[in-house]
């Protein structure tokens, strides 16, 4: 019953309602009980059974819950945010500051900010948003049939003056509204250490990296957000090139991340 079970749960020709199946058993207190009696790791169309113990660290817990406050309910990727965390430690001990594009309601940039302490740094954070969803006139005609549209307006809202309240206690955090590349330039970043690209769209994730790539220091970390996550090929597609035409490679990881390290 149970590889039925998971056979079925990681089946990828019904993927719409696969991800009704996924929220059920996220939401599910008694389901959830019978993964940690089996030590299961089942978030984010991710199933492991593979050693998990960083989701029972006091630091982790924190910032975790730190994220579900800023972001108003548990997104339910607790090894994503892990990754992220791990990104930005590295990143910390570089020089540089840190460039998230794509933010929605700060979820990830929160929970990096409580788990670095954030105002105990000498880094300036900045946060590149529309703050209300995708603008439209970026994303393409392929990516609009994958459903980027009609995520956006089912799940991003207008967040911009709760995004401000959420960041008022961090030191050093600066808000860019609007849509990426054109707010590109609206600030002087000198250099980067850390840059998360998360925009549901390959034009303007593309963008950022060539943007930021010159700037980016020996060390520095990209993380790509959706690089190996179902249903988003154009971004893996538009990453490939921009790592072959550089001489890179990206790392691809089963929580549906990319990671590149620039050397």
């Amino acid at each position: 019953m149970i590889k039925l079970f998971f056979r079925k749960l990681t089946n990828q020709f019904c993927f719409v309602p696969l991800r009704k199946i996924l929220d059920f058993v996220y939401d599910n207190p008694f389901i959830q009980s019978l993964f940690n009696v089996f030590s299961l790791y089942v978030e984010d169309g991710l199933v492991s059974i593979h050693n998990h113990d960083f989701t029972k660290d006091p630091k982790f817990k924190s910032a975790y819950q730190r994220g579900i406050r800023a972001n108003t309910f548990d997104s339910h990727w607790k090894w994503r945010v892990h990754v992220g965390l791990w990104a930005a430690s590295h990143a910390m001990q570089l020089q540089g500051d840190f460039v998230e594009c794509g933010v929605n309601r700060g979820f990830l940039s929160s929970s990096i900010m409580d788990y670095l302490h954030w105002n105990t740094l000498h880094k300036k954070f900045y946060l590149f948003d529309t703050f209300h969803g995708l603008d439209r006139a970026l994303v393409s005609k392929e990516e609009k049939m994958l459903g980027r549209m009609l995520e956006s307006e089912k799940h991003y809202s207008e967040c911009y003056a709760e995004v401000k309240r959420n960041f008022q206690g961090y030191k050093n955090v600066i808000l860019v509204r609007g849509s990426v590349p054109s707010t590109l330039k609206k600030v002087f970043i000198h250099r980067v250490c850390y840059l998360s690209i998360d925009m549901n769209n390959y034009a303007s994730e593309i963008a950022a990296a060539e943007f930021f790539w010159p700037i980016l220091v020996h060390g520095a970390i990209i993380l790509l957000d959706d690089y190996a996550y179902k249903g988003y090929l154009p971004q893996k597609k538009a990453f490939d090139i921009f790592a072959k035409k550089r001489g890179i490679t990206i790392l691809s990881l089963p929580t549906g991340q990319g990671m590149i390290i620039k050397s």
